[in-house]
């Protein structure tokens, strides 16, 4: 068996959560670019993870609150998959990834961090990813401040 280790994460595990859904929340906010949000289609959005498993670690949110696959209709299914498969053609003209981690974490005991709003996670991954850092010190090197990220992606975002 493999452990993915994440010990980076301890951060948003132990921080204080706001009582609403933070992806709801952030979505009726005017500030895309503080929020890290990419892309507003009309049923969804493209944002970058705050605390990322590797650089470019993105998500694409239904802008409706549901908490699985069956509270979204068939033109939401359709938009959330399509904006997944466009920030991957984006993610790859930015980064030149060797592959990603594509998936949907539902419920707690799955790994959802914010199990009440369903969203997809898009993990850009490297050949040699895991260097020695996060197997001897339990420390992920993300080489990219996360403004800096936003900056470089934005412009393969913008249609």
């Amino acid at each position: 068996m493999k452990v993915l280790w994440a010990p980076w994460r301890m951060e948003y595990i132990l921080s204080k959560k706001p009582e609403g859904c933070i992806f709801c929340e952030m979505s009726q906010e005017n500030r895309d670019e503080k929020n890290f949000i990419l892309l507003r289609s009309d049923l969804a959005y493209v944002i970058m993870n705050r605390y990322p498993y590797n650089n470019g670690h993105l998500m694409v949110v239904p802008f409706r609150h549901v908490h699985d696959l069956n509270g979204l209709n068939d033109q939401e299914l359709l938009e959330i998959m399509k904006l997944t498969r466009f920030s991957i053609q984006c993610l790859k003209k930015a980064f030149l990834p060797d592959g990603f981690n594509v998936g949907i974490n539902l419920g707690k005991v799955a790994g959802a961090g914010i199990e009440a709003h369903l969203h997809i996670q898009i993990v850009p991954r490297w050949a040699g990813d895991a260097s020695f850092m996060a197997v001897f010190d339990e420390t992920r090197v993300i080489p990219e401040a996360l403004e800096a990220t936003y900056k470089r992606l934005k412009p393969f975002f913008d249609r």
